[in-house]
């Protein structure tokens, strides 16, 4: 045990007969208390549900390797973000950004930015709107026209129209 010699900070410490008078400096360091909510700060995943008020569940899918067979899995994990404006509908692929801090209990992402809005796609390639793998094509004057063509070779009569003798309405 150490007694202070003075009010530099030194300490007298006593070891047998002897007596040694240690100075020193004390530094306080303090540490954050606050843990960091989650390891991604971004996350892109789809939208699969939006009926609470603000919030919207989204459904992130991992690649898994596993060690043993050499094979990739899918791996799912659902989070929920703060949608302030409630703009997203089931079905967008959107980009999450994780919040400093927790905002509820699960809720610990916002809503950055929809990628990409349920049908309404466009390949980032060709710049045309598709679904799935097929581009979709706007119609042009000859598929209107093929079109047309088709209907009228249709038999759109109803037995009923068939006994009375009228003609279909095309």
């Amino acid at each position: 045990r150490g007694r202070p010699c003075d009010d530099t900070g030194s300490v007298t410490v006593k070891i047998g007969s002897h007596r040694f008078c240690l100075s020193f400096q004390v530094i306080v360091v303090k540490m954050s208390t606050k843990r960091a909510a989650v390891h991604a700060k971004w996350i892109v995943g789809t939208v699969i549900g939006t009926k609470m008020r603000k919030t919207a569940k989204v459904r992130v899918t991992r690649l898994l390797l596993d060690q043993y067979l050499l094979k990739y899995y899918n791996k799912r994990k659902t989070y929920f973000a703060h949608d302030a404006l409630q703009q997203c509908i089931v079905g967008d692929v959107v980009l999450l950004k994780a919040l400093p801090e927790r905002r509820s209990k699960h809720v610990k992402h916002e809503l950055a930015e929809i990628v990409y809005r349920v049908g309404n796609v466009i390949d980032p390639v060709t710049g045309k709107p598709c679904a799935g793998t097929k581009l979709l094509d706007e119609l042009t004057d000859s598929d209107t026209i093929c079109l047309a063509e088709k209907l009228q070779g249709l038999d759109l009569t109803t037995p009923q129209q068939e006994k009375e003798g009228e003609k279909p309405v095309v």
